[in-house]
């Protein structure tokens, strides 16, 4: 095994205290992988940890984050086989007990154990290293491009949305947001042979990114209230005030779903009436499960799912507070940030 002469990681020790230091990468024990990290994201629920704005129960400080990456096995523990070794992969983040009626019916997401994810609760990716239990791994096709691969987490959250609302060829789809979930979820819902694909879009500087991720119209808010009842699939990305009540405008009689955004506590929810009166089927969506990952990885794998496309900035590990003030500053026009080890 080759270790990097300095090993290191970032760490969040309280909220608002970061650092980056030395971190010595743990062998993997029996039935885990040893993972050199090669690319990592950023994403709000990073900043959120940082800011101290996660729920209790959802985050164990001191914490490495990192929960979206990707890497090249170094090594496996028994007994895993090595011909693992070597191989571009990424990996889940939900540590679910595997035998829960959830986990059973494969929910693992919602696992009925307490809650335990990469990045959150166990160290995370924004290291050099990353040791992992290697039935988490989903393998890459040889020649990935590791850097794309790194936002194939957001990537699995979308597809689990998508997965939940099941779009027919030919049906009118929109998606609300075009940040990552959102551009994420555009080219995914693309691939599915769309009659018509709308984003609903508040910044203009995200026209032409929504446009390259396969949509065949852009809305703004205004927009999108005319257009009420239009569209059969929509799919909610943004956590914004007003974007679940948007999406659920949005559908149309008999119309699906799926919200994926966390929005604030006092957040005003969709009309009863509405869903009722209009037989709207509404989903949502936390994390991913495994069958969303290898949705995910598939459409990646045959280049339906392109990430590259959003990734706007690349940050050395050491700078990670300069990662943080460009995602905080609105005329840097980030999307994707990612972290490079």
């Amino acid at each position: 095994m080759t270790i990097v002469d300095t090993p290191r990681a970032v760490y969040i020790d309280e909220p608002h205290r970061i650092r980056v230091a030395a971190a010595e990468p743990r062998p993997p024990r029996p039935g885990e992988a040893l993972v050199r990290v090669a690319w990592s994201g950023i994403c709000g629920s990073d900043r959120e940890m940082l800011a101290g704005g996660r729920p209790e129960g959802f985050v164990r400080y001191p914490v490495v984050p990192g929960h979206e990456w990707s890497g090249t096995v170094e090594s496996v523990g028994d007994p895993i086989d090595a011909a693992l070794v070597g191989k571009a992969v990424v990996g889940e983040g939900f540590r679910s007990c595997g035998r829960c009626d959830a986990c059973r019916r494969g929910d693992n997401n919602l696992c009925g154990a307490p809650y335990d994810e990469t990045g959150f609760t166990r160290p995370g990716a924004w290291s050099d290293y990353l040791t992992l239990p290697a039935r988490l791994l989903h393998v890459l096709p040889d020649g990935s491009d590791l850097r794309a691969a790194a936002a194939l987490e957001p990537a699995a959250c979308v597809a689990a949305a998508c997965l939940k609302v099941a779009p027919v060829p030919g049906e009118r789809v929109a998606v609300v947001g075009a940040g990552t979930l959102g551009m994420l979820a555009t080219q995914l819902l693309h691939a599915g042979g769309p009659a018509e694909l709308a984003v609903v879009v508040r910044r203009p500087d995200r026209v032409e990114l929504a446009h390259r991720c396969g949509a065949t119209g852009v809305l703004s808010p205004a927009e999108a209230d005319r257009l009420a009842g239009r569209f059969d699939v929509v799919v909610e990305a943004a956590g914004t005030t007003g974007a679940a009540r948007t999406a659920v405008r949005l559908a149309g009689r008999g119309g699906r779903v799926a919200l994926t955004g966390i929005p604030s506590v006092d957040e005003a929810p969709p009309s009863p009436t509405d869903l009722v009166l209009n037989q709207i089927t509404v989903h949502t969506v936390f994390g991913a499960p495994s069958r969303a990952w290898s949705h995910a990885v598939r459409a990646f794998a045959s280049g339906a799912l392109d990430p590259a496309a959003l990734i706007t900035h690349e940050i050395p590990l050491d700078d990670v507070t300069e990662a943080f003030r460009v995602l905080s500053n609105p005329a840097a026009g980030a999307v994707k940030v990612l972290l490079r080890p």
